[in-house]
């Protein structure tokens, strides 16, 4: 018979060590999450042996003994005050240990101890505003999952960090709650203040929902709460670089009526919006009616307006906008520079914009990533790969550590020169530990492309399967070029195969698809199949090209079709597809 419960011996630790590593799957190292089946085995088993802790909601003394023991991460304190405590002294500036916060959060609730409401959201709202972003949603779902509802502010917290982290798309469902949220204290009569609302206007224009963002602004004018300067701005910068001007300056309107004062930074933010749009004269206007209210203009101001002026090649103004800078005590900086070396590039002077690169440097002005990325776009573009390497030497000596936009740039230059060896070369040297850098759809594209260029389907393929490894299938263009390069080579069943995963990935054919896979079969002659494509293309709704018709009047005249090539030359002229030279030549060689 098993011994009464208050007479049994404890056991010694390593005798609970013992038990738990017995059950621990697979030689699992103790102290990992997982192993925590273990501790819950050694719970079960011990739990009749000793009296239950009084405390109903809490688990036994035994199962924090052996989690306690045995763990490498920080011992789960057994009172909830202990661990509310805890858990914000890990979070306090400046030695903040976020990382072990998060762990002892996730464990605590695995031993069924949840922090309080308040501890939650302290520690969701901590991590968001340090950027710590996977950590903090991590403790917003396991906390909702538990059923302790977020506070605006962590919510708001967490609109804003996914904004900033560029991933809208987690931060959707976050925004929906958010929105609920302010509508239920609403409801309630509690009512968010300016901040709150003002956070998550700015968090949804970051997310690029700006009807939703028009919306709060009524919504808050309505429960009482009336928007400031801060507001109207955060509004109306979302609306500028979404290239919405009219409803913008509808905006600056209503503000205006409401008393509020126009400052610098909003006249900035209308004429960067304006010049972006390609409406240079408007956004001269406005720098004129800012000059004219006694408003002087930053840095900012003139780098919006030079930037524009020299996107349309207005260069004689653009220097005299910069000695107007200049006569009023300002000095261009980094985006100044930047918008000048950009626009230099796109006149197709990548030669001269080196030169203003190295001017900015004698100058004390530190180039940025975008900085160098932008010349060695440039640079690239204009078939000068060499000096492109040149600027990004300079660009680590300089402590610069180059990132996938520069790598992709440069081995798109390289491709357009066809050598793809070198690309391949550049792109090994991304997994060195020195620059570990993730490479993106674009990059494992452009290798695919040059390699099919040149006929190398092997590697093209090699390469996607690389791609696939890292947990991307591509995208369209992945498979047009993958098609096209099976269909060069004369493998149809590859070709097939390809054709099969587009359609079982759910991408939708488009028209450079279909062009790529009739030129194939025209070229391997097997023009039935490709008069079958050009009809499935357009029930499908996609007008063929001219290239398209070119390409099956030539295979028709070829065969001997002459009838067949002279209607489908009839049916080009009335789908308003102008014939060029090749079109009237082909018919020309083929009667």
């Amino acid at each position: 018979m098993m011994r009464d419960a208050q007479n049994f011996p404890v056991q010694s630790p390593l005798r609970f060590q013992n038990l738990a590593s017995a059950f621990t799957p697979f030689g699992m190292e103790t102290g990992s999450r997982n192993s925590l089946k273990a501790f819950f085995f050694v719970e079960m088993v011990l739990k009749p042996l000793f009296k239950p802790h009084l405390h109903p909601h809490l688990p036994s003394q035994s199962l924090y003994l052996c989690f306690n023991l045995f763990s490498s991460s920080i011992p789960i304190p057994i009172s909830p005050n202990d661990l509310e405590t805890q858990l914000r002294s890990l979070c306090q500036k400046p030695n903040s240990q976020f990382t072990e916060a998060v762990s002892l959060f996730h464990s605590a609730l695995d031993f069924n101890l949840l922090p309080s409401w308040a501890t939650c959201n302290f520690l969701v709202d901590a991590l968001a505003r340090s950027r710590n972003y996977e950590l903090a949603f991590s403790v917003y779902r396991r906390m909702t999952h538990v059923d302790v509802l977020p506070s605006f502010g962590s919510l708001s917290a967490l609109i804003e960090c996914f904004a900033d982290a560029q991933k809208p798309q987690l931060g959707f469902g976050v925004v929906g709650l958010a929105m609920g949220l302010i509508r239920e204290m609403g409801r309630k009569s509690v009512a968010p203040d300016i901040v709150s609302y003002n956070t998550l206007i700015n968090g949804l224009c970051k997310a690029k929902k700006l009807k939703e963002a028009v919306g709060l602004l009524l919504e808050m004018e309505a429960a009482g709460c009336f928007p400031n300067s801060v507001t109207y701005t955060t509004l109306m910068d979302g609306l500028c670089k979404d290239g919405r001007m009219d409803e913008a300056m509808e905006l600056l309107e209503a503000m205006t009526k409401k008393g509020f004062d126009v400052d610098v930074v909003l006249y900035s933010t209308l004429i960067s919006g304006f010049c972006n749009n390609g409406n240079l004269d408007r956004g001269k206007e406005l720098f004129d009616e800012m000059l004219g209210k006694g408003i002087s203009a930053n840095v900012v101001t003139y780098s919006c307006l030079v930037h524009g002026l020299c996107r349309v090649g207005q260069w004689k103004e653009a220097n005299t906008m910069l000695n107007a800078m200049a006569e009023h005590g300002i000095h261009p900086d980094v985006v100044t520079y930047t918008c000048l070396i950009d626009g230099l590039c796109k006149d197709g002077r990548a030669k001269n914009a080196m030169d203003l690169l190295n001017l900015m440097v004698e100058k004390g002005e530190e180039p940025s990533n975008v900085t160098y990325n932008v010349l060695i776009s440039g640079l690239c573009k204009e078939g000068l790969v060499i000096d492109a390497f040149k600027i990004l030497r300079m660009m680590i000596e300089k402590g610069k550590k180059a990132d996938v936009v520069t790598y992709n740039t440069l081995m798109k230059g390289l491709c357009d020169k066809g050598k793809v060896d070198e690309a391949l070369k550049l792109f090994n040297s991304m997994f060195d530990n020195e620059n570990c850098l993730e490479p993106n759809v674009f990059t494992f594209n452009m290798l695919i492309g040059g390699l099919c260029k040149e006929g190398r389907l092997a590697r093209a393929v090699k390469i996607h399967r690389k791609m696939v490894k890292k947990g991307s299938c591509g995208n369209l263009v992945t498979y047009n070029m993958l098609l096209g390069g099976c269909l060069k080579a004369g493998k149809i069943k590859e070709a097939m195969e390809l054709w099969k995963q587009v359609l079982d990935l759910g991408f939708v054919p488009n028209s450079f698809t279909y062009s790529i896979i009739i030129d194939g079969f025209c070229k391997m002659r097997m023009l039935n199949i490709a008069k079958g494509l050009f009809c499935e293309m357009r029930t499908h709704g996609l007008n063929p090209a001219l290239f398209d018709y070119n390409t099956l009047m030539a295979s028709l005249c070829k065969e001997g079709s002459l009838e067949q090539a002279k209607s489908l030359f009839q049916e080009m002229r009335n789908a308003n597809c102008e014939p060029d030279i090749i079109s009237f030549n082909t018919m020309i060689d083929g009667t």
